[in-house]
């Protein structure tokens, strides 16, 4: 590793210290002097010759639209008693709504990554348990939901594996709700394949939640408990995915029960895992048009437009007074026209 390497993250340098950087003035990479009060990088000769005072140049680069950092979340569901998970909160310092990502055993992969960036950019607060580095999840947790699904119908969320990463994710929604800058009456949870059907099981025992967000879903079991689900829920999967489809069907059986409106997307010749961008199965075309999708629907249920304020009274104008009709004359009698049309009379 090169000496600059490690020194690129200059967000944590402190004010007057020497980096290697790329200069505001010149442009060139080589050891600057970090102003951080006014937000410049400039070389030694540039400072000493104060050229920032005649630089045309804005001082620094805007600030990023989110961040990341890592963090533990305390839980039950370890002997440890804390789980490691990543954060991207939008560095907007107003209350942000927060979303739920579920992995499954995989861990944090390609697909998560690109979802939890898109809905931080639109002002999300995104939460993604790191299952790879959580102690006690392995391989066996993986294998027991696939024997569920190829053999048993469904994933059994009550069994005592996958009732673990339920229980895990349940407390990582408690710590982002209690996240500083979260409104915790607005939390969702989005999830694809196993990890869509863990989110599934965490939605039917959460009565806090705003929304849920599936992708291509594994089937669950018992199916009853997508009854339990209160919350509007999107289902996004492929026409070509007969794994999404025993889902979909038991979402249609059970959606009768629901107390929320249930929106299905099925997008035309795409199979399972469409959204990996590093699986063969992955369909750009497609996956932009579900990412666009599940982003509308997550903003429209967490992010609804304010009211429109009521239109202002409209006054009605007093009427005009009446105008007095004009007197009219008199008619003529008949007996006095007659006297008057005959001739000879004075």
């Amino acid at each position: 590793m090169r000496d600059d390497d490690k020194l690129l993250d200059l967000p944590t340098a402190q004010f007057g210290s020497g980096v290697i950087g790329v200069c505001d003035i010149c442009g060139t990479r080589q050891a600057v002097i970090v102003l951080q009060k006014e937000r410049y990088k400039l070389c030694v000769i540039d400072f000493l010759n104060k050229a920032w005072l005649k630089s045309d140049k804005k001082p620094g680069a805007p600030a990023p639209v989110y961040r990341s950092e890592r963090a533990w979340f305390p839980t039950t569901a370890l002997k440890g008693g804390k789980a490691p998970a990543i954060l991207l909160v939008p560095t907007k310092p107003v209350r942000h709504p927060g979303v739920l990502l579920t992995p499954d055993v995989y861990g944090i992969t390609t697909t998560l990554l690109d979802g939890a960036i898109r809905l931080a950019r639109e002002g999300f607060e995104v939460m993604i348990p790191d299952l790879v580095k959580t102690e006690g999840v392995g391989p066996g947790h993986h294998l027991r939901m696939r024997a569920g699904s190829r053999f048993r119908g469904g994933v059994a969320v009550t069994s005592k594996g996958v009732d673990h990463l339920v229980r895990l994710y349940a407390d990582a929604l408690e710590f982002l709700r209690g996240r500083e800058m979260i409104d915790p009456a607005k939390t969702a949870i989005f999830g694809t394949s196993y990890g869509a059907t863990l989110g599934l099981a965490l939605a039917a025992r959460d009565t806090k939640l705003t929304a849920v967000a599936v992708a291509y879903p594994v089937a669950l079991q018992p199916a009853d408990l997508l009854k339990l689900v209160s919350v509007p829920l999107l289902y996004v999967a492929g026409s070509d995915d007969p794994v999404a489809k025993r889902a979909r069907g038991q979402i249609e059986v059970a959606a009768a029960a629901m107390k929320a409106k249930v929106e299905y997307v099925e997008l035309a010749a795409v199979r399972h895992d469409f959204l990996s961008r590093d699986l063969a199965a992955y369909d750009l075309a497609k996956a932009e048009e579900a990412w666009g999708r599940i982003v509308a629907f997550l903003k429209q249920q967490l992010m609804p437009p304010p009211p429109r304020p009521p239109p202002p009274p409209v006054k009605v104008a007093a009427p005009a007074p009446a105008t007095p009709a004009k007197p009219v004359a008199p008619a003529a009698s008949p007996a006095a026209a007659s006297v008057a049309a005959t001739p000879g009379r004075a």
